[in-house]
């Protein structure tokens, strides 16, 4: 999701590019006023002449029923529209509101996701559920009551969808939580009780290593269980750090070998073993030069170079191994061991050179087995 402001279309369009050519494979935008409703249709129109046919998600609370309706060319530019039943109104119009929104969706055939958050939930039914468990000898702890509300509100809102005339294969579903027990439990819930897509993710994740680590826990326990159609990691954002959470969903997925993005750098913790610098200072520039070329490879076309395994080790113990292992692989010497490194192409020895030539030989090494291997064939047959 966007954090620009979605009035600013210079902006957006350039946060929504640089999400895209990180791999981001929808974009959502916070829609909340007739400015921002009105920037949406400018905002498509200069993506689609910078050649970006990103799909873009209307994110709407409150009033979105009154900026789909008023504001010409708004839903037309959207590919789906977000509502939070929980905000469509107040506890008159509410339904209204809703039942409104959806007829919208429907007259322009544009998919739905309900998404309910706890801090945002239908405040009825989480006051029936609140006074039934009172009523009880052992009354559920209060954790327990908010995934039954979340879980409620969602099975409602999509019932109330369907009634008003949507499909039921035009809903997509959400019910975050910010913690990452309660949000599984609310999404094994909901997998029971509907077939509608789940769109999966922990709400408020936080900031830096606290977001990151809740985020891929709840996210990796749910896709383990077959539990999840789109991911987002909701995080708080450092300076400039929004592709950050593309990057999150995509290691995700590729650690559950779901999806492939990427090549995947195998490198060793370190222990005594290791020359203190070389190993470690060897994996982290070969993991900045795989992020700067990759680009440029698929670019190329280099088909199937995400599933390539390289492996940066820095000792004799695993070193070996774990490099013949890979597609190729380099195994450093380790502390006072002979300052000569092993490069390995699909388990076999390619060549062997110094330790201070290790970076140079290892990236033409690199550059030469994906040419070799996932390059594109020209009319001649030759690999280009």
């Amino acid at each position: 999701m966007t954090d620009t402001s979605t009035e600013d279309v210079r902006m957006t369009v350039s946060q929504i590019t640089e999400l895209y050519n990180v791999g981001s494979e929808l974009v959502r935008l916070a829609i909340p006023n007739v400015a921002s409703a009105k920037s949406v249709v400018n905002i498509r129109k200069e993506l689609n002449e910078l050649g970006y046919d990103i799909p873009l998600v209307g994110d709407f609370h409150y009033n979105g029923h009154k900026l789909l309706a008023e504001v010409n060319g708004c839903a037309a530019s959207l590919d789906k529209l977000r509502i939070n039943p929980g905000n469509a109104g107040s506890k008159h119009d509410n339904d209204e509101n809703f039942k409104t929104f959806i007829k919208i969706a429907k007259d322009y055939n544009k998919p739905i996701r309900i998404g309910v958050n706890y801090g945002s939930i239908d405040r009825d039914i989480l006051t029936k559920l609140t006074d039934a468990n009172a009523r009880q000898k052992v009354p559920m702890p209060i954790n327990a009551v908010a995934v039954e509300a979340v879980v409620e509100s969602a099975v409602h809102a999509v019932d109330k969808a369907v009634e008003y005339g949507l499909e039921p294969n035009m809903i997509i579903v959400s019910a975050k939580l910010s913690d990452v027990n309660s949000t599984v439990t609310a999404y094994e819930a909901l997998a029971e009780r509907i077939k509608q897509p789940l769109h999966i993710g922990l709400t408020e994740a936080g900031v830096g290593l606290k977001g990151i680590v809740s985020t891929s826990v709840a996210l990796s326990a749910l896709l383990a269980e077959g539990i999840g159609d789109t991911i987002r990691a909701s995080l708080t954002p450092l300076q400039n750090g929004r592709t950050e959470e593309v990057k999150v969903c995509q290691n995700v997925l590729q650690a559950l070998e779901l999806r492939q993005f990427a090549p995947s750098i195998t490198s060793c913790p370190g222990c005594g073993r290791t020359n203190s610098t070389s190993y470690k200072n060897l994996a982290a520039d070969i993991t900045r030069y795989l992020e700067k070329r990759l680009p440029e490879w698929r670019r190329l076309g280099y088909s199937g170079m995400e599933k390539m395994i390289v492996a940066v080790m820095g000792c004799v113990v695993n070193g070996p191994g774990e490099s013949s292992h890979a597609n190729i692989g380099i195994s450093l010497p380790g502390s006072g061991e002979n300052p000569i490194c092993t490069i390995y192409e699909n388990g076999k020895v390619k060549e062997s050179v110094r330790e201070s030539n290790a970076y140079n030989a290892f990236v033409a090494s690199i550059e030469d087995y994906v040419k070799r291997t996932y390059g594109r064939l020209n009319t001649k047959g030759i690999s280009s």
